[in-house]
């Protein structure tokens, strides 16, 4: 190769975000890519439909420094880049220096773009869930990112994906943000999603999480940070607190005797109200001096992303802001 072609390709390089070890100039979405995941039904074939992501670099990232690595995913008649937009994640990506991926839900997999959070395969830790794992370990083998610092966020039936990469996968995800989400393992059909989603789980789902616990092997802790809306008429408000006895129990603490959205006294219980009609009350719970579950109730909040961009559905522009809550998760992991 000549000097002059030499030059050339230092520059082209230099220019591209993220590549060779360059520092990234601006951040940008990169070329994602596909999986699906093949497999055996007692003795059918089975197929799933792939799955593609898209994954953002942030500005100022360089390959020999790990990076934390966030999986947003998003909900029911949402795509990747309206969640992206309404979220504002490039801007918290490109001030902590966090890559973004984003998994896509195909309408032929589900008519209304939903995450299958109720198929009791994917809630098994297989099919999507499988699939959206195989897809964080390449975006941490591609980009070198921080495997302690892995956090799935997401909204709605992408958090209830979240939620189930966290249980059945505690070594590979180190946290979990579920806006307006619903507990692994909570309903077993797209029928009994519906009673769930109206009225909260009828079984007792810490069950489920001190079971994986003891599958797992593991004894990493995965933090959790619920935000619900007391006004969200789609995925009832009792599921928030479900979900939390869930991953108590996942790390490893005994759910108290109750019903079955029965939580432990928490290690701190804050109300502010300083406008009524937007009351937060924030209970959080701690071992060994690091918080493992933080529940934000936000009165007057639908469901929809709070702090988010009101321009696009699902989004509510008032506090708290949901997004910097998922950079204060990361600085915990």
């Amino acid at each position: 190769m000549t000097t002059e072609l030499r030059s050339l390709w230092s520059r082209i390089k230099a220019r591209v975000a993220g590549w060779f070890g360059q520092p990234a100039p601006f951040g940008r979405w990169v070329k994602g890519g596909a999986f699906s995941i093949h497999g055996f039904i007692g003795t059918q074939p089975l197929v799933l439909p792939r799955r593609r992501f898209r994954l953002y670099v942030p500005r100022g990232w360089a390959r020999g420094t790990p990076a934390p690595l966030v999986t947003l995913i998003h909900g029911c008649q949402q795509t990747a880049e309206e969640f992206a937009q309404g979220t504002r994640i490039e801007t918290l990506a490109d001030r902590i220096g966090a890559l973004v991926l984003m998994p896509r839900q195909k309408r032929t997999a589900n008519p209304f773009r939903c995450w299958n959070w109720f198929d009791g395969r994917t809630a098994e830790g297989k099919g999507e869930a499988a699939i959206v794992a195989a897809m964080v370990r390449k975006a941490l083998r591609r980009y070198h990112a921080d495997p302690a610092r892995v956090v799935a966020a997401g909204i709605s039936s992408g958090a209830g994906l979240a939620v189930i990469l966290g249980v059945r996968f505690p070594g590979l995800v180190r946290g979990v943000l579920a806006h307006s989400g619903i507990a692994c393992g909570a309903a077993a059909s797209a029928l009994t999603a519906l009673a769930v989603m109206k009225r909260g789980p009828e079984t007792d789902v810490a069950d489920i999480a001190a079971e994986a616990r003891r599958a797992s092997g593991t004894d990493a802790a995965v933090r959790l940070l619920v935000v619900h809306g007391a006004d969200d008429a789609i995925v009832a408000a009792r599921n928030a607190a479900a979900l939390v006895r869930q991953y108590l129990a996942l790390n490893g603490e005994d759910p108290p005797a109750g019903g079955v959205t029965t939580l432990p006294p928490p290690d701190r219980d804050q109300r502010d109200a300083g406008d009524p009609l937007r009351a937060v009350r924030v209970r959080e719970w701690w071992r060994d001096g690091r918080m493992l579950a933080r529940l934000v109730e936000v009165d007057g909040l639908g469901h929809a992303w709070s702090g988010g961009d009101a321009s696009l559905a699902y989004n509510d522009a008032a506090p708290p802001d949901a997004t910097a809550m998922l950079a204060e998760l990361l600085a915990t992991t």
